[in-house]
Order: structure tokens, then sequence, then C-alpha cells
């Protein structure tokens, strides 16, 4: 083959088993029309067998199998595939073995030859690029076993092993073309991350963040309240003031009321009571949540008081009662009321005025109703609901009972004015409540202190005039009565009570009301236009 170089390693050493290849031959189309299949070739390289050389040993003769003659039909496989290499011994029990070429040294007989892949079921299939099926042991994965560089489609699989012929990008190419990429997925990411950055600013400027807004707070006070402030007089006095809510065949309405004692006995206003009647209920309900049904024990509308029972209520906590001739201007004071219909209402003020001559009532028109009330006044919001509630001092003592409040209109013109309170409440003081309220628990009527004359209700002039005739053509000087007795004559104008000042007679009978059956009142009279002091001795006439 080629002379031996001074190299010691092989492939450089001796000569070793090599042979020319034989020509790359493509399948041609034969004269006849058939295509010739491309025979395979089944070198034999490095593997030891009996009686062949060695890589690297020197065979004494080299044998080139020449290429087969073609077939004679389209397919067809050559009766014997070449061999590159020695030529190969005779086979056990055939009848002759090939001679060696003269002068040579023996053949080795080559050993067991490699498996070729099997070639298309045809060579049409071969020349339209279909997939060969691969050989027993054979990976489908490896394109290079299937792959025909003259296949005008690639073989299924190796696609990517063909050239296309587009020029091969060079460096620069790639690094430009990288830079794009990178400068495109930078512009990509700033759009996604402006996008994304505008979406979460606008949710944390509406929501104002994606956690739970917690607000700052104080810790927990103490429950309790001192004794004379308003939540410390309001938490001891409401387990024992009463809602009352009263219907009768013609109307209903509901008020205020507080326990007088343990037995059951509930003081609130006549007005409170009066539209139950004579068939009528009244439910009382505790600040508890309890409701009771509730009888009349005794009302009086001069005072504009009643008293009402419950039974079967255990537990009933009675407030203390106060002294109203104590009271100061200036006092601070609580109100508990239902003011429509919301019950357990506490608002508080001051003692305003005290000794108001004020009147209430009168819608029957024959003046049976109205009541005449010498009150505290004070600015402690009262409104419609409140009436009969318990006027509260400094130490939780009862000092009045709500019962009157002035209004800036009567309701009628709902822009001009509306009931309600505007700073004008008055109570009924606590001193005369107790007397009424014992007298109706005690007997079921109250009496009235009198004095014995008839006033002329006409009179405009400043005092109280005595009348010139009596009601229902009687005297205006009842014979033998308390004023009879001090000296009173018709005609006479009453212009003081125990030194304060009157300027009607509605003004007399209050200050009259205010003291009981048997007090002693110095009347100041003028008559013939001298003044005179009278004393006298206040009777006693039963209430309606």
């Amino acid at each position: 083959m080629h002379d031996p170089d001074a190299y010691s390693t092989p492939p450089y050493g001796e000569p070793g088993p090599w042979a020319p290849a034989p020509p790359v031959q493509h399948p041609a189309v034969a004269s006849s029309g058939h295509l010739t299949p491309l025979p395979a070739v089944s070198p034999h390289l490095g593997q030891a067998s009996a009686g062949s050389p060695h890589l690297g040993q020197a065979p004494t003769a080299p044998h080139l199998t020449p290429p087969p003659a073609a077939p004679s039909h389209l397919g067809q496989a050559p009766a014997a595939p070449p061999h590159l290499g020695p030529a190969p011994a005779s086979a056990p029990g055939s009848a002759s073995a090939p001679a060696s070429a003269p002068g040579s040294a023996p053949v080795p007989a080559p050993g067991p030859a490699p498996q070729s892949t099997p070639g298309p079921a045809n060579a049409t299939e071969a020349a339209a690029g279909q997939p060969l099926d691969p050989a027993p042991g054979e990976s489908v994965s490896d394109p290079w076993r299937r792959y025909d560089p003259w296949s005008p489609t690639p073989l299924a699989g190796a696609g990517a092993l063909h050239q296309t012929g587009a020029a091969v990008p060079g460096e620069a190419q790639r690094r430009r073309k990288v830079r794009k990429g990178v400068v495109g997925g930078a512009l990509a990411l700033a759009l996604v991350s402006g996008v994304l950055g505008g979406l979460v600013g606008a949710h944390l400027e509406r929501n104002g963040g994606f956690e739970q807004v917690e607000l700052p707070q104080a810790a927990a006070e103490p429950t309790g309240r001192a004794a004379d402030s308003v939540a410390g007089i309001a938490a001891r006095a409401l387990p024992s003031v009463v809602t009352l809510h009263v219907s009768g065949s013609e109307e209903s309405g509901t008020g205020t009321g507080f326990v007088l004692d343990t037995r059951g006995h509930i003081l609130t206003n006549d007005h409170v009571v009066e539209p139950a009647g004579d068939g009528g209920e009244i439910t009382v309900v505790f600040n508890g949540g309890q409701t009771a049904e509730a009888e009349v024990v005794g009302r009086d509308s001069g005072y504009d008081l009643a008293v009402v029972k419950v039974s079967g209520v255990r537990g009933l906590a009675p407030l203390t009662l106060g002294n109203s001739d104590g009271v100061q201007v200036g006092d601070p004071v609580v109100a508990i009321g239902a003011p429509f219909d919301l019950e357990g209402t506490v608002t508080s003020g001051i003692i305003s005025a005290k000794e108001r001559p004020i009147t209430a009532g009168g819608e029957s028109g024959d003046g049976s109703d109205v009541s005449y009330v010498d009150a505290l006044q004070t600015d402690a919001p009262i409104n419609p609901g409140n009436s009969g509630g318990p006027l509260l001092d400094a130490h939780g003592r009862v000092i009045g009972i709500n019962s009157a409040i002035r209004s800036a209109a009567d309701g009628s013109d709902p822009e001009n004015g509306q009931v309600g309170s505007i700073g004008l409440g008055f109570a009924i003081p606590i001193n005369q409540g107790k007397r009424v309220a014992e007298e109706l628990i005690n007997t079921g009527r109250a009496t009235h202190p009198v004095i014995g004359i008839t006033l002329d209700m006409d009179y405009t002039g400043d005092g109280a005039r005595v009348g010139t005739k009596g009601g229902d053509g009687g005297a205006p000087v009842s014979p033998g009565g308390p004023g009879d007795l001090a000296g009173i004559e018709p005609g006479d104008v009453i212009t003081e009570v125990d030194g304060q000042r009157i300027h009607s007679g509605d003004e007399l009978i209050v200050k009259t009301r205010a003291h009981r059956p048997g007090d002693r009142l110095e009347l100041t009279v003028e008559r013939d236009g001298a003044e005179r002091t009278l004393s006298l001795v206040l009777g006693s006439a039963d209430g309606d």
C-alpha cells in the first residue's frame, strides 16, 4: 500500500488492513429504466478473529474486492456484498476456497462482518427520501445511519442534516442578533414592568395597600365611672326607670316612670296614663327588656301625677328621693326618659330656674284637666316621651318629675318650627310629687290646698283679683273658709304670696298648690288703693 514511515504508532506504523475505498456510487438509472441500488460496504477494521491480521500488522497481500455488477431488476440485492480488505476464507463445509495470489502469504479468514443497515424496500422509496426502517439494534434517533445526501427531500428526523444553501452568519452578525434580542427583551420587560407598576400604583392609591388597614386605638378603659359623673348617675338610675306603653279605645301614647318602692309602685304623669281611660292597657318595659302589665292606683290631673302598679315582679330597685327645696339655680341635673319612644335616653344640663309657675293641659275645654305646677326649669333636653321620667341631682337622687316643655312652635307648620326641646323643660318638684304619690297610694285620691275664694280669670291687671260673684251663682268668698276667716273681700287684688310677687290668677293657684293643706300663707292684698297683709291657714279639698 505505501512505504513504512518512521512513526512507531498506528496509524503511522507499519501498513495495516487498509485498502483504498471504492468510489462512492450514486444509484443510477440503467438504460432499461431501473434504478441500481448502492451496494452495502462492510469494512472490518481492527476486529481480531481467527486468521485475521491485527491493526498495524501488514498483511502479505491485501485483497480488494471489485464492485458487483448491477442487478437486472430494481431493488434486487447483489449476489455477494463486496468487502473492503482481505478476502474471506472458505466457509466450513464449502467445496473449495479461493487461492492466494502467487508468491503471497496465505490470507487469513476474516472475522464475522458487522451487520449493515438494511436498505429500503425498493430503490424508488430510497430515491424519494422516505424513511428507512431501522435495522435490529439500531437507534431510530440516529439519523446518520439513514442519511441520504442525494435525496431530493430530507429523511424524517434528519432535516437538520441538510444545508439549505443560505449563507452562514458570521460572528459580527451573530453578535448583532444577540444584541437585538437583548434590547428587545429589555424593552418588553420595561413595558410589562410599566404596566404592572401602573396597576399596582392605582391599586395602592385606591385601596391604600394590599394589607388590611388597622387604625391605631387606645387601650380599653376601666368600665367604672365616678359616682357623681353623668355616666355614674345613669348607671345607677337606669335599672329603676321604666317605659310605659299606654293604649286605649281612641288613642295611645308612650311615657316614662320610675320605681317608688319594692311593692311595684311606679310614679309618672297623669297625661301619660290618661289614654288608657277605664278599659285601656298599660305595659311597663324595664331597662333590661322585661315587660309587665300595670294598673292605675290613682291619678290627679291638677298636679299631673299618677301612680301605677306592677305585680309579680321581683328585684325592683326604687330610686332615692331628694329634697327639691334645697335645689339651687345652676345645679347639675340628669334627665332620663324615652323621648319619641327611645327608651333609656340620658341627657344632662342644669337647673336654669326654679319656682316657675306653669300650667299644662286644658284640652278638655272646661279647665278640669289643667295642671298648675310651681316647676323647676332645666335646660337638659326633654322631649315628648320624657314625661314622667326622673330629674336627678349630682348624687343620683330624684329632685323632680319631668312634666312639660316649651316649644318654639306647636308643630302645625313644619317650615317654621316643630315640637321638640329648645332647652326649656319643666319638672314637678319632688317634694310636691312625694306628697301626692303618698296620697294616691294610700287613698287613691290627692287633696288640694285651698283659700276658699273665686278668682276673676279675665282680669288683665297685675296680680290676682277676687271675683265679685262666685261660680254657679254662689258667693266669691266661701263663708267660713280660710279666705273669709282671714278677711278677704270680693274685689280685693292679691299681689304677693309669702313676699313673692304674683302677676295673675294662675300664679296664685300655682303658689297655693305648692303647699300642703294646713300650711300658713302670708298674703298682700290691695283694697281701695291701700295694701294690707293677711294671714291664713290653707284648707283642703279633694282632687279629681
